[in-house]
């Protein structure tokens, strides 16, 4: 099938609506939300299950690189093309038409559907007192449910651990070239292609035919893993071969149809409490503390250094008062808007580079203050912050420790949170993530460009806070600590001074990480920013034996058959 066989056949299985070759109109697909762009020759849109099958059909049969993608809200690159050094052509297949959400064993389970988000799903489980495993993060930008399995994305919740399942419904192209379809659902659906993905489509099927095959929905033994406080490994990082399942981190290798996955009971007693201090041994000696020896963990404890303080108090603003005052629903509207505007001024020469960043930032000093004075008195006391949520038995448990342990004022101090001060720390540490984007954007004439790191430390790890050789912290102009405490889990952005090579600082910082025994990435996957490990690198060929589907992630081979 040549080229133009192939986009006619794709226009007759989807409509040549939803059939885009026009590269002005697939640039949103062919571009990273944060990183990566490259050439495709069409962007499809399937809208049901039956059509994302025929597409991968043509193109197996037109024998063309198919790149997955949902939402495309990963910050490494890994669901659009990187690069035009592919060695055959690239069709990009968009599933967010899709949308469909399933609640199955009285919504202690759902099936979604590729198009579904965590934002969506969070709404539908709303009214049953349950919740999707994240509940803010990534499901503000409208991250999709099986991008999250797909990447084995982690999230800031303690006890759920990782996205993961064992029950997915899925498309594998095989060493022979032939697609087969795999239904490991557990859900009697038929017998052919047409039928099982036209009646999960439809959702004809009964509770008769759902069946318990023993299969994981999450990560069951996460919270008692998580405990084990002496273990000279992480918690939790992409490639552990524990949590490499089928679609589990399969990351764009199969041409997945449909997850099952557990839901979780919202907790109907919590507390924040909001912890200051200048030493980092406290928060280490609490974190051993709570996880090796309290009856119930933490819900979560979100870390902020004082720098991803600032940055974010001064240059998250908006976000803040975004979601405040109109809430995460409309959140990815409001990115799809900002991709937009900033497409129509790249286009337009008079307009400044980052327009939406720049006027973002310009429209926000014009907003009040945001932060409560509490906040903004431990910033100026306090070096190092920890936004610990407890639950059930654990606020009680929490309350009596922090209550010794800060006594005499001398290691730090704590306050339990009213709703309004836990709603302003916790948005605070949302808008940290995007805060040295906006900062770059802002001051683009200092900033050569952003190293962002994405790392997990070793469990028995107390020497945990990042001490850079001179060498290095002179090309830095700030550095923005923040992450997932209780895990071990830290996301480190570096805003490098102009003039400098980022890849080449990258790389030092890589050597002294795997010094301390880190891996990395830990929860946003390789993309085409890491190097897979051999574990990684050999589920990838055993689920793409032929490398057609996503290659060149981990920056491994772009080449058929991986030559």
């Amino acid at each position: 099938m040549n080229k133009q066989n192939l986009l006619d056949t794709l226009r007759q299985i989807v409509g040549a609506k939803y059939v885009m070759t026009d590269p002005a109109k697939t640039e949103r697909y062919r571009t990273g939300y944060r990183f990566g762009t490259g050439n495709a020759i069409a962007v499809v849109r399937p809208a049901t299950l039956w059509e994302q099958w025929q597409v991968l059909e043509a193109c197996v049969a037109a024998d063309v690189i198919v790149i997955s993608q949902a939402a495309n809200t990963g910050i490494t690159g890994g669901s659009n093309p990187f690069g035009n050094d592919y060695d055959r052509d690239v069709v990009v297949i968009n599933t967010m038409r899709n949308d469909t959400i399933q609640l199955i064993n009285n919504g202690e389970q759902v099936v979604c559907l590729p198009g579904s988000t965590l934002n969506h799903l969070e709404q539908e489980l709303k009214p049953l007192g349950r919740e999707p495993h994240s509940v803010i993060g990534s499901s503000c930008i409208g991250a999709s449910v099986i991008g999250g399995v797909c990447n084995n994305s982690g999230g800031s919740l303690v006890q759920r651990g990782p996205a993961y399942t064992e029950m997915s419904l899925f498309a594998q192209l095989n060493a022979e070239g032939k697609l087969e379809l795999v239904n490991h659902l557990g859900i009697d659906l038929g017998n052919n292609p047409k039928e099982i993905l036209t009646n999960l489509q439809e959702g004809k099927y009964a509770t008769k035919d759902v069946h318990n095959t023993g299969k994981k929905g999450h990560d069951h033994d996460y919270c008692n893993h998580v405990r084990k406080i002496d273990a000279n490994t992480p918690a939790r990082f992409n490639a552990d071969p524990a949590r490499l399942y089928e679609a589990s981190g399969s990351a764009g290798r199969l041409g997945v149809f449909a997850v099952r996955v557990d839901t979780f009971p919202s907790e109907k007693t919590t507390a924040v409490f909001y912890i200051g201090t200048n030493d980092t041994s406290v928060l280490t000696q609490l974190r051993r503390d709570m996880l090796g020896s309290f009856e119930q963990i933490p819900i979560s404890g979100e870390y902020i250094h004082r720098t991803a303080f600032d940055i974010a108090a001064k240059y998250g603003k908006d976000t803040f008062w975004y979601i405040k005052n109109v809430g995460t629903e409309y959140l990815p509207r409001l990115f799809a808007l900002k991709a937009w505007a900033d497409r129509v001024a790249k286009k337009l020469p008079f307009m400044p580079h980052h327009f939406s960043e720049k006027f973002l930032q310009a429209t926000s000093k014009l907003m009040p203050k945001h932060l409560p004075q509490t906040l903004i008195d431990y910033r100026n006391t306090y070096e190092h912050h920890l936004i610990l949520k407890m639950g059930g038995k654990g606020v009680e448990e929490a309350r009596a420790y922090l209550k010794e342990k800060f006594a005499d004022g001398t290691k730090g101090a704590y306050i339990e949170c009213d709703a309004k001060l836990a709603q302003a720390a916790m948005l605070l540490r949302f808008a940290v993530a995007s805060a040295a984007i906006r900062y770059r954007s802002v001051h683009e004439k200092e900033v050569e460009d952003i190293v962002a790191l994405d790392i997990a430390l070793r469990r028995n790890d107390d020497d945990w806070f990042e001490r850079l050789p001179k060498e290095i912290d002179d090309k830095i102009l700030h550095k923005l600590y923040y992450g997932h405490f209780m895990c071990h889990v830290f996301h480190q952005d570096y805003v490098i001074k102009k003039g400098y090579n980022c890849e080449e600082i990258e790389e030092e910082m890589l050597k002294l990480l795997d010094k301390r025994g880190a891996q990395y990435p830990a929860e946003h996957n390789v993309g085409h920013l890491y190097h897979a490990n051999d574990d990684l690198k050999h589920f990838y060929n055993e689920l793409d034996p032929t490398n057609s589907f996503n290659p060149g992630i981990g920056k491994t081979s772009k080449k058929k058959d991986w030559k």
